[in-house]
C-alpha cells in the first residue's frame, strides 16, 4: 500500500468509527446477503462478533502505516479462522461486504480513491491470513 492509500483508509475510517456498532451489524447483514452459506460458521450471539470485527478493524487501520507490527496478529487471526471453517474462497466475499458497508456509511464521501485504498488494504490482510491458514493446514 502507498502512504496515500494508508492515509485514505485511516481518514475514511475515522469518519465512520463513531458508528461502529451499526457498521458491525451492517457488515454481517451484507455478508450473509452475499454468501448465506457462511452463516452457519457464526455461532451464538452475532453482536459479539460484530464488536470483535470493528475492534480489529480499528486496530489494523490505526496501524497500517507500520504494517510489520500488525502482521503477526493478522497471521494469528488467519490461523484461527482456519479452525472456524473459513476457506480461501470466502475472503473475496468478505472483502466485498466490507467495501459495500463502508461505501454505504460514507455515502457521497466514497469515491474511487476510497474504493482503491480499502481494496488494497483488505487484499493485503486477506493474503496474509490465507497464507497463514495454508501454513496451519499444511
Amino acid at each position: 500500500m502507498t502512504p496515500d492509500q494508508i492515509q485514505c483508509v485511516q481518514d475514511s475510517f475515522d469518519k465512520v468509527a463513531p458508528q461502529a456498532a451499526a457498521i458491525g451489524s451492517a457488515f454481517y447483514d451484507r455478508l450473509f446477503e452475499l454468501a448465506p452459506e457462511v452463516r452457519p460458521l457464526f455461532h451464538g450471539d452475532i453482536r459479539a462478533q460484530q464488536t470483535m470485527l470493528v475492534n480489529t478493524l480499528n486496530l489494523v487501520v490505526k496501524n497500517l502505516h507500520k504494517a510489520d507490527n500488525i502482521l503477526p496478529a493478522v497471521r494469528s487471526l488467519g490461523e484461527r479462522h482456519a479452525g472456524y471453517g473459513a476457506e480461501p474462497h470466502h475472503y473475496p466475499v468478505v472483502g466485498q461486504a466490507l467495501v459495500d458497508t463502508l461505501k454505504d456509511f460514507l455515502g457521497a464521501e466514497w469515491g474511487s480513491e476510497e474504493q482503491q485504498s480499502w481494496t488494497a488494504a483488505y487484499q493485503l490482510l486477506a493474503d496474509v491470513m490465507i497464507q497463514a491458514q495454508a501454513g496451519k493446514a499444511a
